[in-house]
């Protein structure tokens, strides 16, 4: 194409989550309830998990990273979204949609590993209990969540730059409710091989690596559980790694519909529906999957709510 043959895109518009005008407002209070819903439950999740003396433990601290990961990823993503869906022209600024996409990238790669990071911290409660604090102690938690963060900063700017790197010409419709890589890549008027490939690879040995982790923490964790005599014991053990294997079989599964799947089924609908699921929907489920099945997170919640009734009355 010659280069005085297209306008260079400053804007794109958003088609959002859908185009059927009467179904706007009733969305809009939907994921409204939802985000409302991740915020209270994250924030709830953060906070007890800092302030509370018994929640000072290695699974805690991962916790509460999870939960800002949680919360950063679905504030990058709904409240455009919520914008977007009482207004006519969903547009976003060119430089707004690189932002987004980077620092989605970041919350999305770093809650791939966090949960990785998690079913190791598992893995040496159950296998190892009495080197437990040893093998997971504070300089090792905040190695492992700094490396976690630095490596999603590194790919999301790398990913991100790729893409954004590419020209988008006259054509500036994004086929989605954010920016997301699949349909900006649709959209560029450019050679899109050198970012096709870095997206790919870099999110197929992202998953790869972490799904390895995982798998191999918990073939251990099942080895160990049944080794136990006593049916409490057993019982006991699992207890203490439900809610994560619960959050990461919802995640994962998620992920591996979207990119595990034949490229005769694959189509932006089928994307947008399992996006809404990981930017919206598992933030808000991940505190209410550890909160309802944690004793020590209820309990703390109990402990705190009489605090919270006394700081509003004296007030």
């Amino acid at each position: 194409m010659a280069p005085g043959n297209f306008t260079r895109v400053t804007e794109f518009i958003l088609t959002g989550v859908s185009d059927r005008p009467e179904l706007q407002i009733p969305l809009f209070f939907v994921f409204l309830v939802i985000y409302g819903l991740t915020v209270a439950g994250n924030l709830s999740i953060i906070t007890l998990t800092s302030v509370d003396s018994r929640l000072q433990t290695p699974m805690y601290f991962f916790l509460r990273h999870l939960a800002i990961i949680n919360l950063g990823n679905s504030t990058v993503i709904a409240p455009k979204m919520l914008i977007n869906f009482l207004v006519k022209k969903k547009t976003i600024f060119y430089y707004e949609c690189a932002i987004q996409l980077g620092v989605f990238l970041v919350f999305i790669v770093a809650e791939v590993f966090m949960l990785a990071v998690m079913a190791y911290d598992r893995y040496v409660a159950i296998c190892n209990p009495l080197l437990y604090m040893v093998v997971v102690s504070r300089q090792v938690c905040l190695l492992l969540v700094s490396l976690t963060y630095l490596y999603s900063f590194f790919i999301a700017l790398l990913a991100s730059s790729s893409i954004f790197s590419m020209s988008y010409c006259s054509c500036n419709v994004i086929n989605h409710y954010f920016c997301d890589t699949v349909p900006l890549l649709a959209l560029s008027c450019s050679d899109t091989y050198f970012p096709e490939t870095v997206v790919f690879i870099s999110a197929a040995t992202d998953l790869v690596f972490s799904m390895i982790i995982v798998l191999v923490s918990y073939f251990n964790i099942v080895l160990s559980i049944l080794r136990i005599h006593s049916s409490e014991g057993r019982k006991k053990a699992f207890s203490t790694c439900a809610s994560h294997m619960m959050a990461v079989t919802v995640f994962y599964g998620t992920m591996l519909f979207m990119y595990v799947q034949p490229p005769t089924n694959h189509s932006m609908d089928t994307d947008k529906m399992a996006s809404v699921f990981y930017t919206v929907v598992i933030p808000m489920l991940n505190p209410m999957i550890y909160s309802l099945r944690n004793k020590d997170v209820k309990a703390a919640l109990w402990r705190f709510l009489p605090n919270i009734c006394c700081s509003f009355k004296l007030m």
